[in-house]
């Protein structure tokens, strides 16, 4: 998108709305990034605890193992999920020093499209976190579904 000076000042209105719905969209990303390491946190306590319950009583050991197979899956799969990793965000130093001076309409654009390359970084993490929250859900089903048939073979 190459505008010139006179096409960036006529398109500054439209160019600042664009930049304010991508860094609303910046800011929900972010949010529902932080939901997923919440619900991630909660599998992960809960597998442990299912785990440590089934290990204490009396049960069908191979049903039992696989079910200690499934929560190890539901712990490791949580930890990826909600792993420290890069977060894409606005660095402000170089914009400061690259855009010093220049026209509200070169800012905004530039802002904008800045704004939108790190959604798209961010979005392939998001789908990531979701991809292993969701293996960890289906992990931890199975593990209560498995512990459940273990302890009742076992009585």
């Amino acid at each position: 998108m190459t505008m010139t000076p006179a096409e960036l000042e006529a398109q500054k209105d439209t160019l600042e709305l664009l930049n304010n719905e991508v860094a609303s969209r910046l800011a929900r990303q972010s949010d529902s990034l932080a939901k997923i390491d919440t619900k991630a946190v909660f599998l992960i306590g809960f597998a442990a605890t299912a785990a440590q319950f089934l290990a204490t009583h009396p049960r069908h050991e191979v049903l039992a193992y696989c079910a200690f197979a499934a929560y190890a899956i539901t712990l490791v799969t949580g930890v990826l999920t909600f792993r420290v990793a890069e977060h894409k965000d606005l660095e402000p130093r170089p914009m400061l020093t690259a855009h010093v001076g220049s026209p509200k309409g070169r800012v905004l654009a530039e802002l904008a499209a800045s704004r939108a390359v790190i959604f798209e970084k961010n979005k392939e993490r998001h789908e990531e976190k979701v991809r292993y929250w969701a293996v960890s859900l289906w992990s931890l089903g199975a593990g209560l579904c498995l512990s459940t048939v273990a302890l009742l073979l076992h009585t």
